[in-house]
């Protein structure tokens, strides 16, 4: 008996971490795929919407669902809930003055390396190079 209640629970369990949607065919499906991994749980905040179990990231599945049903467009799916929640809910931010640092920091970050990297190099380079014939001169005393 324990048994049967325990196949019978985690039945329950993965039907609803499956949330079926009732798609017109499979172009509707993919687009709604498509869409949702285009978008950020904003509760889990590293997952997409496609692959979040959050509450609400089901909540929003089924408001994308909805808004595809009255023909929205997918930018004004997005655009809809930009209004909402801000740029925060779209996994690809776009480029504008609030998000440059977003864009163009970590390659800034990677450039100054790469100079301090160089810089570096090339005054330990300068430093023990000599011409032929130099000696260097060992001006401490020590013979050894």
């Amino acid at each position: 008996m324990l048994l049967a209640a325990f196949v019978t629970f985690s039945g329950m369990l993965s039907a609803q971490a499956i949330d079926p949607m009732p798609f017109k065919d499979r172009a509707e499906e993919a687009r709604f795929q498509q869409l949702t991994r285009q978008l950020r749980c904003l509760v889990c905040q590293n997952e997409n919407l496609a692959d979040s179990n959050a509450d609400l990231a089901r909540d929003l599945r089924h408001q994308v669902f909805e808004l595809m049903r009255q023909g929205k467009s997918d930018a004004e799916i997005k655009q809809y809930l930009v209004d909402r929640y801000s740029d925060f809910v779209l996994y690809d931010p776009p480029v504008q003055g609030s998000t440059l640092l977003l864009w163009f920091g970590p390659l800034a970050i990677l450039l100054a390396g790469a100079a301090v990297v160089v810089v570096t190099i090339c005054k330990r380079g300068r430093g023990t190079a000599s011409t032929p014939g130099e000696t260097v001169a060992n001006d401490e005393g020590d013979d050894w």
